[in-house]
């Protein structure tokens, strides 16, 4: 972030032009190394004097996000307005885009970026950086206008903020609060389908390696967990549809109890290796649905977001395959636009040598691909901890 350099917008799945995201590329300073950060800002929102200087002292200090204080133009009377959200922010943790959020670019691309969802994407992003890192608050304030609490009265604007959020935090969905606060429909997210691989949570069957820290008892909850979640980010993430492949097969209770409750389609897990039932998930979608392209995860993925998956249904625009990499070699995604088999031919499963054994099987059937950047899977003792961590 260099302030002699030109703010570049990014995309947001926002219909209001009162919200921008801008980011620019860091270069090394205050003594710091490879300080990328982006900055969210709402576009009637001016920054201080020094912001760049002030977020890389923040980073240098330790911080992974932060924002700033808030001011109104002109001031008026809405000076204990500001006062008022500058306490709730450093009370509870929760920023929002008229606060100059900014965070450091491998942290934001690591968990997904911005749930798909028209409002309360900052409030809910901040709800997933709190498990990290509390946020760093600069005191220097930027000033945003005050022009909705000018024109439709403070007591109005401030019933209608706390209304939206109590709904939001009762569940309520973020497309109707969108219309409520005066969006127009935000543009429709990129498409494909979703199949999940998943395994019955059964003690002695299910997360084995955890076994040992968990016992089989505790590690059959684990693996419920994480299938939980993995759904829960899938029926978040905005996609076409979302299809469950369940190991032994689609008999077990849970699995029943899912398709009865959430209407999710359960299919049996094919027989084979675990590159031959991928195979055969892609083989059936694409038969059934051939200009669908299909995105495939497992539920190791603790980390997953909608995000994740948004990002990797839009590379499928420009390419036949994409790939989420895992820390340990091999993935914890794939998609594809049409059917590539190759992608699992003599692939050597569960070996550090999966991803690569998977770049060269692409570039032998001439098959394009994209790579997001790696996500980690909760498979052994260290990665369960690591996950308690995190969560906090």
């Amino acid at each position: 972030m260099n302030a002699g350099a030109a703010w570049k917008p990014q995309h947001r799945p926002l219909a209001s032009a009162r919200r921008i995201v801008v980011s620019q590329p860091a270069v090394p300073a205050i003594g710091t190394e490879n300080q990328d950060a982006i900055l969210f800002l709402h576009a009637d929102t001016r920054l201080p004097q020094d912001a760049d200087t002030l977020i890389f002292q923040a980073l240098r200090q330790g911080s992974v996000w932060g924002r700033f204080d808030v001011t109104f133009a002109p001031p008026g009377r809405l000076g204990w307005i500001a006062a008022m959200m500058n306490w709730r922010s450093a009370w509870s943790g929760i920023c929002t885009g008229d606060q100059g959020m900014f965070i450091r670019r491998e942290v934001f691309e690591s968990l997904g970026g911005f749930a798909n969802q028209p409002l309360m994407e900052d409030i809910e992003f901040s709800k997933r950086l709190k498990r990290i890192a509390w946020p760093a608050r600069i005191r220097a304030a930027v000033t945003t206008s005050a022009r909705r609490w000018e024109t439709q009265g403070v007591w109005r604007t401030i019933g209608l903020m706390w209304r939206l959020r109590l709904a939001y935090f009762c569940g309520a969905n973020p497309q109707d609060l969108a219309a409520q606060y005066g969006y127009r429909p935000a543009p429709a997210p990129a498409m494909a389908a979703l199949a999940v691989l998943a395994k019955a949570p059964v003690a002695g069957f299910a997360k084995t390696r955890l076994a040992p820290l968990l016992g089989d008892a505790g590690a059959a909850r684990a693996q419920r967990r994480l299938t939980l979640g993995t759904l829960q980010v899938g029926s978040q993430s905005g996609l076409d549809s979302l299809a469950l492949w369940c190991a032994p097969d689609a008999g077990h209770r849970f699995f029943r109890a899912l398709a009865r409750t959430r209407n999710i389609a359960c299919y049996p897990q094919p027989e084979g290796d675990i590159g031959q039932r991928m195979c055969a998930v892609f083989k059936h979608h694409f038969e059934q649905r051939r200009d669908m392209p299909l995105l495939l995860v497992g539920t190791d993925c603790a980390v997953l977001a909608p995000g994740h998956l948004q990002q990797a249904a839009r590379a499928l625009v420009a390419h036949d395959v994409v790939l989420i990499p895992a820390e340990d070699g091999g993935y914890v995604l794939i998609g594809m636009r049409r059917f590539v088999p190759q992608a699992f031919d003599n692939i050597r499963w569960s070996s550090p040598q999966v991803m690569a054994q998977t770049r060269e099987r692409l570039r032998q059937a001439q098959a394009s691909w994209h790579e997001l950047p790696a996500l980690w899977d909760v498979d052994e003792p260290a990665d369960w901890l690591r996950l308690q961590a995190l969560s906090g």
